[in-house]
């Protein structure tokens, strides 16, 4: 199952309605100001009395109590993971909590992925909903009787509704409270969670992590801010929507109207992110990305980049890249980090020269083509290395329309300069 929607017709580029994102105002005027503090709490729990939804090899599914939708008790679907006693050390374990996206539900697998790492894992369900079998990527659901708002593709008709019953809201309240739900666990070391989230649950990561303080890190693959400027939603539910719903939705739920909140707004804006996503991908396109990198560098928080050619966009293993796991390794179990970039420009870049793990090679990856992102064809040459330095150079082909830097290290991880454009100014 896709991580994305299912395709529509979209509006040609040239005669799209735009719609910029406003300056944010901050968790003050969202329904976040009324609700955080309860958020933070641990939720009740109920089991979930379904043979196709065993609890086994330390995985228990499990309901948790949410927020209330039309003034009625709603409660998430989870499936909770604590690694055995016998296969981890007397130390607290570090937790993660798992963010599918749209058209998705909370995976079992991918919690025993995380858990064969050595990790205490979280996936619950953001759409109200339920697996019907308990094995795989690509399951079906199942409305629950204790059933949340739909996803209904992102709430855009919806938005205009009281912002309490809308599916954005429940979201990212499922999200904070299965951390919440993660750190009551006694196995669980609460100075040491992050969060992943994949395409819709990147935007609910973004959101949640700007948040929700208690997070030591946040990787969003493939999601970002910035939707009313280029996106897929863009050419297709925005122009058909009332344009005062997509305004109100952006300045509701775009992430960037939380990824730039100061330190004086909220204590999370320091937590370190690192951001992933493809050079063709469908839905989050690479200007906005980009947008949304640079905005959540604005804070003083610590940004990673790792933008690959032509990265399928999907569920693990392909929105489950081996960065993420390396990213939460260095700042959760004393891994090795990933490079860290400490300077760029449109010709070269500079890496810090203290990293453990050497950078085994430099490309420069670059499009001669305009127009739609996910159309454009991408190519690599070869950046000349000064090891001694910590930089590589390279000439920009001529015609480039966009280009940017990849420093592959010898794990095979890939962390990227952030992209330059020919209209830069």
């Amino acid at each position: 199952m896709s991580a994305g929607p299912v395709a529509q017709d979209s509006v040609p580029t040239e005669t799209l309605r735009r719609f910029p994102s406003p300056s944010s105002s901050g968790p003050s005027a969202s329904p976040f100001s009324r609700d955080l503090a309860s958020l933070l709490t641990p939720p009740g729990t109920y089991p979930v009395n379904d043979p196709a939804l065993p609890a086994a090899d330390g995985i228990t599914p499990l309901f948790f109590d949410s927020i209330p939708w039309n003034g009625k008790p709603t409660r998430v679907f989870a499936w909770l993971g604590i690694p055995s006693a016998a296969a981890v050390s007397a130390q607290k374990l570090p937790g993660i909590v798992l963010v599918h996206g749209g058209g998705g539900t909370a995976y079992r697998n991918w919690v025993r992925l995380w858990m064969d790492r050595g990790y205490a894992a979280i996936a619950m369900d953001t759409c109200g909903a339920m697996p019907v079998t308990s094995d795989g990527m690509q399951l079906k659901t199942k409305r629950h009787p204790h059933s949340g708002v739909p996803f209904s593709g992102g709430g855009f008709a919806r938005a205009l509704d009281p912002e309490e019953n809308q599916w954005p809201y429940h979201a990212v309240a499922a999200v904070i409270r299965a951390h919440s739900l993660l750190l009551s666990q006694p196995a669980v070391d609460p100075r040491r969670t992050g969060i992943t989230g994949i395409s819709w649950g990147g935007v609910l990561t973004e959101i949640a992590a700007s948040l929700d303080p208690r997070f030591r890190f946040a990787a969003p693959v493939y999601g970002c801010g910035f939707l009313g400027e280029n996106s897929y939603w863009l050419e297709t539910d925005f122009q058909k929507t009332p344009p005062a719903a997509i305004a109100r939705w952006i300045a509701l739920w775009d992430p960037a109207q939380y990824l730039g909140l100061p330190a004086s707004a909220t204590p999370a804006a320091r937590t370190p992110f690192l951001f992933v996503n493809g050079t063709n991908d469908k839905h989050f396109r690479p200007d906005s990305w980009r947008k949304t990198t640079r905005l959540a560098a604005t804070t003083g928080r610590s940004v990673t980049r790792s933008l690959k050619i032509r990265m399928p966009h999907d569920h693990p293993p392909a929105g489950d890249p081996v960065e993420v796991t390396r990213f939460a390794d260095a700042l959760l179990r004393d891994g090795t980090p990933l490079p860290r970039i400490i300077r760029q420009t449109a010709h070269d870049i500079r890496w810090d020269a203290a990293a453990v793990v050497p950078v085994a090679r430099v490309e420069l990856v670059y499009t001669t083509d305009s127009g739609s992102w996910p159309a454009r064809r991408w190519q690599s040459l070869p950046a000349a290395i000064d090891a001694a330095a910590s930089t590589a150079a390279a000439s920009i082909p001529a015609g480039a329309t966009a280009w940017y830097f990849n420093l592959h290290d010898a794990r095979g991880c890939i962390v990227s300069g952030e992209h330059f454009e020919n209209t830069d100014t």
